[in-house]
């Protein structure tokens, strides 16, 4: 579909420069759109092992919680998950081709000290939880990613069809409109000078 315009020189050159934009903008979209696709699957790929060996620590972790009920009293066990100091839980933005995606932080280094006259099953269950903790911070911080990722690869890819597919070609057959009208204007005035020059040269012999 053609926009409607005035069909002059001054148009014209305005229009390809806007297409020689339009063509730089299409090329930058898609290189983006592949290397977020890139980075988007291989996150996916990542997370995907990362979210198993989750589900296996988690086992992991319930079957040391259900040995430790048989050992310990429910006291001792909810004793010692009341003295445990607070993790230190962060959260930045990092860059990724003008997308501000999140990065979580889970500093365990002085989350669970060693416990005395507790048994040493109970400091080994809560150092697994904790480590349990940090990873599933970490699965929390892809999936947020691939979620924030995923919304701008369709928000590109939408903005790549729209300037593929209406924008470009719109400009294109404008240009080649106001070009076939300019020349069909510049045939024009060349007949009527070739006409003109004919009817001066009758008048000069006919004199």
């Amino acid at each position: 579909m053609k926009i409607q315009i005035n069909p002059n020189r001054m148009e014209l050159l305005r229009l390809k420069k806007r297409l020689s934009f339009a063509y730089r903008g299409h090329k930058l979209l898609r290189d983006k759109q592949e290397e977020m696709m890139h980075q988007f699957l291989k996150l996916i790929n990542k997370t995907k092992l990362l979210r198993d060996e989750i589900e296996e620590k988690i086992a992991g972790v319930h079957k040391h919680f259900i040995s430790l009920s048989m050992t310990d009293s429910k006291e001792t066990i909810d004793f010692v998950l009341s003295i445990l100091p607070p993790p230190k839980f962060t959260v930045e933005t990092r860059q990724l081709m003008n997308l501000s995606l999140p990065k979580f932080t889970f500093d365990t280094s002085d989350s669970v000290p060693v416990i005395p006259y507790v048994s040493s099953e109970i400091n080994y269950t809560m150092r697994l939880f904790n480590r349990l903790m940090k990873l599933l911070v970490e699965l929390s911080e892809k999936e947020k990613t691939i979620e924030l990722i995923a919304y701008e690869l369709e928000r590109t890819r939408r903005r790549v069809n729209s300037l593929e597919y209406v924008l470009i070609p719109s400009l294109k057959e404008t240009i080649k409109h106001i070009t076939d009208k300019l020349n069909e204007l510049e045939r024009g005035n060349i007949a009527r000078l070739m006409k003109f020059k004919e009817i001066s040269i009758s008048k000069q012999i006919l004199q």
